[in-house]
C-alpha cells in the first residue's frame, strides 16, 4: 500500500541520513587522497584539512547524498529484490531467506541492482565528489550552483563524467555485494531459523568490507575522472587515467583509500542491511 511504501522510504531516508552523517567525515579524506597527489598519507590529509578549512571541511558535499539517500537505498534494494524475485520465480515473501536461490541469481540481481543505481545516481555522486574535493578556493558555493556551474560549463552529459568509471566499479561490485552477504548470513543461521540480528549485522559488515576491497581500484579512477572538470588533471578517460596514475605513482595509487574505506563499510553496511531485513520482515512477518 502507499501508506507502507511512504514509512519505507522515510526509515531509508532517516537509515541513508545516519550513514552518511558517521562516514563522510572518512569519506571525503578518501576523496581527497585519492583524487589528488599532495597528501602523504591519511593523518597528513587530516591535519591539513582540519587546519585550513576547520572541522566543517570534513563535510562538505554531504548535504546532496542526505537529501536523496532514501531514493538511493530505495533503488539499490528495490532493484534487487525484484531483480532477484523474477530470476527465482518466486511469489512468496521478497526476503530472500524465504526462498533457494543460487548464487548465480544472487550475483546477477546484484549486478542489475548496481546498473539501475549508477543510472540515477551517478550526477549526486560526481556534485559530492566536487564539493569533497575543494580547499581553499570555493568553486561552488553548493550543490545546486555545483550542477548548475556543470551543466553550464560542460552540457547534460557533465553531469554523467566518470560514469563509466562508476558502472565498472557499482555493477560487478553490486553483484559481489549481496553474494557475501547471503553467504555468510546463512553461515551464521541454523537450518530452518530465521537469521538473527548478529548473523544479518556480521553479513553485512563483511559484504561491505568484501565489495569495498575490490571495488577500491576503480573508486580511485571514479574520483579522478570526475574532479578533472574542476581544475584536477585531464584524463581523456577510464584507460587514460590507468596508464598515467600508473606511470606517475605506481600501482599503488589505485589502493588509495582502501583502509578508510573498510573502516567505514563495516558499520555502515551492517547496520543498513540490519534495517532493510527488519523492514521486510515487518511487511511481510508470516513469511509467505
Amino acid at each position: 500500500t502507499i501508506s507502507v511504501q511512504l514509512v519505507q522510504l522515510f526509515c531509508d531516508n532517516i537509515l541513508g541520513a545516519v550513514g552518511i552523517a558517521v562516514g563522510h567525515p572518512l569519506d571525503t579524506v578518501k576523496v581527497r587522497l585519492q583524487a589528488k597527489s599532495v597528501y602523504k598519507g591519511i593523518f597528513d590529509c587530516v591535519t591539513k584539512t582540519y587546519l585550513n578549512e576547520g572541522f566543517h571541511g570534513f563535510f562538505k558535499g554531504m548535504s546532496f547524498p542526505v537529501l536523496t539517500t532514501g531514493l538511493a537505498n530505495s533503488i539499490v534494494f528495490g532493484s534487487y529484490s525484484n531483480a532477484l524475485d523474477y530470476l527465482s520465480q518466486s511469489d512468496r515473501c521478497p526476503t530472500s531467506h524465504c526462498r533457494q536461490v543460487s548464487s548465480l541469481q544472487v550475483f546477477t540481481a546484484g549486478c542489475f541492482s548496481g546498473i539501475v543505481q549508477v543510472l540515477v545516481c551517478a550526477p549526486v555522486d560526481l556534485v559530492k565528489v566536487r564539493l569533497q574535493g575543494q580547499t581553499t578556493a570555493e568553486r561552488y558555493r553548493g550543490p545546486i550552483d555545483c550542477v548548475a556551474v556543470i551543466l553550464q560549463q560542460e552540457g547534460f552529459r557533465g553531469l554523467y563524467r566518470g560514469a563509466a568509471a562508476l558502472a565498472l566499479r557499482d555493477v560487478p561490485c553490486y553483484g559481489l555485494y549481496f553474494l557475501p552477504y547471503e553467504l555468510t548470513r546463512k553461515a551464521l543461521t541454523e537450518t530452518g531459523e530465521e537469521p538473527g540480528t548478529f548473523a544479518i549485522l556480521m553479513a553485512g559488515g563483511v559484504a561491505g568490507v568484501v565489495t569495498w576491497a575490490c571495488a577500491t581500484p576503480m573508486d580511485v579512477v571514479k574520483a579522478r575522472l570526475q574532479m578533472s572538470g574542476a581544475g584536477g588533471q585531464q584524463y581523456s578517460g577510464v584507460l587514460h587515467c590507468i596508464r598515467v596514475s600508473l606511470k606517475e605513482e605506481g600501482v599503488r595509487v589505485f589502493f588509495k583509500g582502501l583502509l578508510l574505506n573498510s573502516v567505514r563499510a563495516f558499520p555502515v553496511n551492517a547496520v543498513t542491511f540490519l534495517t532493510y531485513e527488519s523492514l521486510l520482515k515487518s511487511f511481510c512477518p508470516s513469511g509467505k
